[in-house]
């Protein structure tokens, strides 16, 4: 078995190498100052990957456009930004022994002062607890996750397993599944949708997304067929596309990431005659659920995430979406201008107490109100949770996602 350090190594060089393929390699830290480190944990090998490099842009053009060549404090302090891969080759997404040697590497530095991450809400969940027990925490800004028990109560001990040190150190910028899930039931019903078919892929993430769904579906008078979890890693589903088929749904709603072969699900299903709509939420929306699925055959697919439409967004986020294609000469995938939220807030924070110091800079990062962002003025709560709580309709159209415009139902 090969050491977790060894791990990290080998991931920060594929990270590296991908960022390389994609933009101009980063400038090295300005000279003069105190070093403050950011790391982000995001999942740059695997399908993922395409989603993570436009965060991982995202953040460096924050540091680029917010300081002085990396410089904050009068040049006190200089930020330097180092980019790890929490999935693995032979995962093929996100992994847990992965997650976990980042963070300990993380926890283990002494200029590292921030910790941007995770994209997977499951990779959260190893996460939180190694940077909550460092002496003092470590703040963790996610720009993806969007799992409930992270923040709020839902399945058993939660979100308290996630903080043995008692005090909160985790924050999101991303609106939760308690929203999500409960608005993609009523935007089914809102479609004429009468009876669905609930599929997840059984991670933290995709199943909690699905049991929301589920529950506000029951509440609203939709008729759910039946509910399975899938195996992320079979070679097909033509079993369970037939017994879907079988209860006559009208649509099937997935919770899920592209990762659990989101894609050769689809294919299943189509193949198998069922014609009813397909949903899904954030966790497919990425160009790669599309090149896995074909798409012919993702064409009319939706799927919700949480936000604002982009021509609803306030002249700063409308200008990170300019500059970013200015920048690195394509649109980023959905996740980027979070990426660059999070990067934003934990500038914010560092310029505002100026010490290096964890705990300053966490406190300074809860304490985070009214603050005019690219996504607009938001601030955290008690929990570490975003006011923002709209949500974005998207589909899939002439093999790209499309949005379809703000989703907002009582």
């Amino acid at each position: 078995m090969k050491s977790p350090f060894k791990f990290v190594l080998l991931s920060a060089t594929v990270a590296a190498l991908l960022s390389a393929c994609a933009t101009a390699p980063a400038a090295a830290p300005a000279a003069g100052g105190e070093v403050i480190r950011f790391y982000s944990s995001l999942p740059l090998t695997g399908s993922s990957a395409a989603q993570s490099i436009t965060l991982v842009n995202a953040i460096k053009m924050a540091i680029e456009q917010q300081t002085d060549a990396g410089k904050v404090c009068e040049g006190k302090f200089t930020i330097d930004y180092q980019s790890l891969d929490d999935a693995t080759a032979s995962a093929g997404q996100w992994d847990a022994s992965q997650e976990q040697a980042n963070a300990n590497k993380a926890v283990a530095d002494p200029d590292a002062m921030v910790y941007i991450g995770t994209f997977n809400s499951g990779a959260a969940k190893v996460s939180i607890p190694i940077l909550n027990q460092a002496t003092p925490p470590l703040v963790m800004i996610s720009p993806a996750n969007t799992n409930v028990g992270l923040t709020k109560p839902f399945d058993a001990g939660e979100p308290e397993k996630y903080y043995p040190s008692g005090k909160r150190n985790y924050v999101r910028v991303v609106t939760a599944d308690d929203v999500q899930g409960s608005i993609a039931a009523k935007w089914a019903q809102s479609l004429g949708i009468k009876k669905i078919y609930i599929l997840d892929d059984t991670q933290v993430y995709g199943k909690g997304l699905a049991d929301v769904f589920e529950k506000t579906a029951k509440e609203i008078g939709l008729e759910v067929a039946g509910r399975d979890g899938i195996d992320g890693k079979a070679s097909d589903y033509k079993a369970l596309a037939t017994k879907i088929k079988g209860t006559g749904p009208d649509a099937i709603y997935f919770g899920g990431i592209t990762q659990a072969n989101a894609g050769q699900l689809l294919k299943d299903i189509r193949a198998a005659g069922i014609t009813g709509k397909f949903i899904g939420a954030d966790g497919i929306l990425d160009k790669a659920f599309i090149e896995a699925a074909g798409s012919d055959i993702a064409e009319g697919v939706i799927a919700t995430l949480g936000g604002t439409p982009k021509g609803d967004l306030p002249e700063k986020g409308k200008k990170f979406y300019t500059d970013y294609a200015a920048k690195f000469g394509g649109e980023p995938e959905a996740y980027a201008i979070y990426g660059y939220e999070s990067a934003s807030v934990a500038i914010k924070a560092v310029s505002t107490v100026c010490k290096k110091d964890r705990q300053a800079i966490l406190d300074a990062v809860f304490a985070t109100k009214d603050f005019q962002g690219v996504l607009g003025t938001w601030s955290f709560d008690e929990r570490g949770d975003t006011s923002l709580s709209g949500m974005v309709g998207n589909e899939v159209k002439g093999g790209a996602w499309t949005e379809m415009g703000a989703l907002s139902f009582k």
